[in-house]
């Protein structure tokens, strides 16, 4: 027990440990268990007495480690920040690298790559329709009618006339003189 006071001593931050407690509340004057002899107690209290004393000698030796690393990052540069940046690289690199994130990649890129197909077969889908549709013969029917309503909605070239001469068509004229007009669709 000496040796326990001393210590305590020389770190008055140290605090007593709770093992401590129970070595001075077993004293002679406390019951013994039924089946524990006078001896077998004395020397069960000895050993928690040292068992206690390693303990806080251990967390003296700890407390003094820890001030020594603490002390070497701040010469080295190392401050909280900087270990925590270090601490989230590190924890990223091991998120990519494991089997979940990596599976989990796969089924995006796989995804990712259907849709892909799936909307250029659905882009050629529709462009083979509508190709479909412009060589049905209903759309080249159309087709024609609307060329042929466009040539005669034109406006006629200058000088009043709305062919050319140079196209081989002889021009017909009215009565009064004016090119004859073809009969308006109705």
């Amino acid at each position: 027990m000496e040796g326990t006071e001393k210590s305590s001593q020389q770190h008055p931050d140290s605090l007593p440990e709770l093992g401590q407690d129970a070595v001075t509340s077993v004293g002679p004057s406390s019951p013994l268990p039924p089946a524990m002899t006078e001896e077998e107690r004395l020397e069960l209290q000895e050993e928690l007495a040292r068992v206690e004393d390693e303990i806080q000698t251990l967390s003296q030796v700890l407390a003094d480690k820890e001030r020594q690393v603490a002390e070497m990052k701040r010469k080295l540069g190392i401050s909280p920040l900087n270990e925590l940046k270090q601490n989230i690289t590190k924890t990223w690199q091991e998120v990519t690298t494991s089997t979940a994130y990596k599976r989990t990649s796969e089924t995006l890129s796989q995804a990712g790559q259907k849709a892909t197909a799936a909307f250029t077969n659905m882009g050629s889908a529709i462009s083979r329709k509508l190709e479909d549709v412009r060589n049905a013969p209903t759309f080249k029917s159309f087709e024609e009618k609307v060329e042929t309503l466009k040539t005669k909605i034109t406006p006629s070239a200058p000088g009043g006339r709305s062919g050319s001469q140079d196209d081989g068509v002889p021009q017909t004229t009215d009565s009064d003189g004016f090119p004859a007009q073809d009969a308006p669709l109705h």
